[in-house]
């Protein structure tokens, strides 16, 4: 926090003219502060007390210059602030502190993540499942396939005790082999809905 100004030219020559001029009329107090502060080699500094005396003395002598007018090439002084050690123990707190909270954001991070499973499965794991899946997949396709050719091969050959036109024949297999074929689509959607469903 500034307590004082560093002092210009203007001031000094300004000054060193009031104390020549005034002669006795500067208080004593006021006078060896003010030659104190002249005799120092630049940068001179002017506290804040010593500019209110100055100050009241030019209002109360009815000088013609102000005291803006003496410190107008003056600056404020900022002293250099000067930082107090810091505490080793705190310094030690305050690192444990930020250590504990980067482990606590690495942990929110990855408490989704399973390096167990990760471990025990692999890549081959992986594999396998998929390779499961895909059997799975393809066996029940198949399957499919075979109920309804069948069911059309059967109705065909059966249709004949019944139909004596070829055509007719295969109409009637193509319905058997068409229903057939929708009641194990329904069957299958609703299996895999219920795998689906599972957890």
């Amino acid at each position: 926090m500034a307590t004082s100004f560093v002092i210009g030219d203007k001031f000094r020559g300004r000054v060193t003219d009031l104390l020549r001029q005034s002669g006795s009329s500067v208080p004593r107090e006021l006078r060896e502060e003010l030659e104190a502060i002249l005799k120092k080699q630049d940068p001179a500094t002017l506290s804040f007390g010593t500019t209110r005396k100055l100050k009241k003395y030019l209002q109360d002598k009815g000088h013609p210059f102000y005291l803006h007018e003496l410190l107008e090439d003056s600056s404020v002084h900022l002293p250099e602030v000067v930082k107090p050690p810091r505490n080793p123990e705190l310094v030690a707190r305050l690192e444990k502190i930020k250590t504990k909270l980067a482990n606590e954001e690495y942990n929110r991070i990855t408490r989704n993540v399973n390096t167990q499973e990760i471990h025990r499965n692999g890549a081959l794991g992986d594999f396998g499942r998929q390779v499961r899946s895909v059997k799975a997949a393809v066996v029940t396709v198949f399957n499919f396939l075979v109920t309804v050719v069948a069911t059309f091969a059967c109705s065909y050959m059966g249709s004949q005790y019944l139909f004596t036109e070829t055509t007719a024949r295969v109409i009637a297999a193509v319905i058997a082999a068409s229903v057939v074929g929708l009641a194990e689509l329904y069957v299958l959607v609703r299996t895999m809905e219920g795998d689906l469903g599972k957890p």
